[in-house]
């Protein structure tokens, strides 16, 4: 089984990340095009800090990603306890089902209606309506973060701080959020990926001259795709490797950490 895994392993590793390094090589191409390697050079690098219009976009682009993951973890925690605590089986079925609505709807089918939405309503179409269905796209997926951790929780737990005197609020700030923490972090991540990665929903609902990276980069590839974006998907690339990085050793001294202490409870 081993024999098969690791030629697996690797197969799946360069189908991923192979084109992600041909970008990144051309990135450095002294031409202009992805058509033939002219020679090693940074020029796109400088022409990406010089085009102001870019820089910009990147940071609006994070701006929305930041409070729309902030708001949707807020709500879809709020969200999942209020499911975990129903208990009608079929009541809890018919709010599950419609928090996955959003989860497997088409992108396009999803725009379009928060497009008519926002129309019909007479928003002017910018950052607040991109904020909006960003923060309504991502409650699900928060939802399915802490749900299974809600569910995983020990009940004693809460029933041991209620026989103690805490109040509902004492619970939930002691007990409940410290126990699904990891789901909550979890989800506001995840609502941050689909929220800086998401094209087909802000392209209905974004105007006035707001826009979001991978709508540009969408608008710019029509004309061609510069290698300025090579460099900027490279930067990309690069700080995402390095938060991966650092959040693997973080784990892995905690887990250090920790084990000195489960092996004290354990003797």
């Amino acid at each position: 089984m081993k024999k098969i895994r690791t030629p697996y392993l690797i197969v799946m590793f360069l189908i991923l990340y192979l084109p992600i390094l041909y970008l990144v090589f051309y990135s450095f191409n002294a031409g202009t095009t992805m058509k033939g390697f002219a020679g090693f050079s940074f020029k796109h690098y400088g022409e990406l800090w010089q085009d102001t219009r870019l820089i910009d976009i990147v940071f609006e682009t994070g701006i929305v990603a930041l409070l729309s993951s902030l708001l949707a973890t807020i709500i879809g925690t709020l969200g999942a306890l209020a499911i975990f605590r129903v208990h009608r089986r079929a009541v809890k079925g018919a709010l599950l089902s419609l928090n996955n609505v959003l989860l497997v709807s088409p992108d396009v089918i999803i725009g379009a209606a928060f497009l008519i939405l926002f129309t019909t309503f007479k928003f002017s179409l910018g950052f607040v309506t991109v904020l909006l269905a960003h923060v309504a796209f991502s409650i699900p997926i928060v939802v399915l973060m802490v749900l299974p951790r809600l569910q995983e929780m020990n009940p004693d737990l809460v029933l041991a701080a209620q026989d103690l005197g805490a109040r509902p609020t004492q619970v939930l700030g002691q007990v409940t959020i410290p126990a699904i923490t990891p789901g909550i972090v979890a989800g506001f991540f995840m609502a941050l990926t689909y929220s800086l990665d998401d094209f087909a929903v802000t392209f209905f609902v974004t105007g006035n001259g707001f826009t979001t990276l991978a709508v540009e980069i969408y608008s710019r590839a029509r004309q061609g795709v510069s290698l300025e974006i090579n460099a900027l998907s490279a930067l990309i690339f690069l700080f995402s490797l390095v938060i991966a990085v650092a959040y693997y050793f973080i784990n892995r001294l905690n887990q250090r950490q920790k084990a000195p202490e489960l092996r004290e409870k354990v003797k």
